[in-house]
């Protein structure tokens, strides 16, 4: 326990530095993947981001993120420098919004290129040779096998149910009025399925609770990330997959020297001011 104190009594005399007198405000933007990757489990079908009304949505959904006036923007991107510039930033130019689907492209270099903004900022973590697989739902399903449990049949049901409810949410939403369902404070992007996971394992092998550890590691080497870049009073426009809202809102609530801003009243007034 001495050490417990130990700590607390030194980050509490560190405290002052740590906490700014001009936080940093950060702005969580959770979306789905526009160009289709199909590089997660459940795998949403966008429909073409490329097509004239969908455009009209986005610069509508630009725009009121814009008056927000964010001096940075992050996205999911793993850079490989210690800058964590985004290097494809660089070359763009708003004729690539009529050919490149990716949501980053699309909400991230917009908003950015609209502003003047200097570069844009890549955070993401990825799993490379030496590092952890972020999310080992393979492992977790192998346990669930040996114990003739029914997880993945159990998933495949529930994903083809969300997948059923976003394809009627892009019949009759624009993009801002589906990203409102998204970003909704009580949203909590499958983090009940997951907390459901932790049941799978036993007093010896918990690949549930190893899933859930791991993918709080992500997110918290992502928010970290954020936080070397940094500035007191910085307005941080984060575009990330819906999925890691949760944690990602977190860090930005709880830690000393930042501050969570919600985007949902934007977004409405992009929703409210298209046709």
């Amino acid at each position: 326990m001495r050490w417990i104190m130990a700590a607390a009594i030194l980050l509490s005399t560190a405290a002052p530095a740590v906490q700014a007198a001009d936080p940093a405000r950060v702005m969580v933007l959770g979306t789905y993947h526009f160009a289709n990757p199909g590089q997660d489990i459940i795998n949403f079908k966008a429909d073409d981001v490329l097509q004239p009304k969908r455009q009209a949505e986005l610069q509508a959904l630009a725009k009121a993120l814009a008056e927000w006036k964010p001096t940075k923007v992050m996205v999911e991107r793993e850079a490989k420098t210690p800058d964590l510039i985004d290097p494809n930033f660089a070359s763009f130019t708003p004729g690539e919004l009529t050919k490149n689907r990716d949501e980053r492209v699309q909400i991230g270099y917009r908003i950015a290129d609209d502003l003047k903004l200097p570069v844009v900022h890549a955070i993401d973590e990825q799993g490379d040779d030496g590092e952890p697989d972020y999310f080992p739902f393979g492992t977790l399903v192998e346990y669930d096998k040996k114990g003739k449990g029914d997880l993945m049949d159990r998933f495949k049901a529930r994903g083809a149910q969300w997948a059923a409810e976003f394809d009627a949410k892009q019949a009759r939403l624009s993009i801002p009025a589906i990203l409102v369902e998204a970003n909704h404070p009580e949203f909590q992007g499958g983090m009940d399925v997951q907390y459901e996971m932790l049941a799978i394992g036993d007093t010896v092998e918990q690949p549930g609770a190893e899933l859930n550890a791991y993918w709080y590691m992500r997110n918290a080497k992502i928010f970290a990330k954020l936080m070397t870049v940094a500035k007191p009073g910085d307005r941080i426009l984060v575009v990330y997959g819906s999925g890691h809202n949760y944690w990602l809102r977190h860090f930005a609530k709880e830690t000393p020297g930042y501050l969570s801003v919600d985007p949902v009243p934007y977004l409405n007034k992009a929703a409210k001011a298209l046709p």
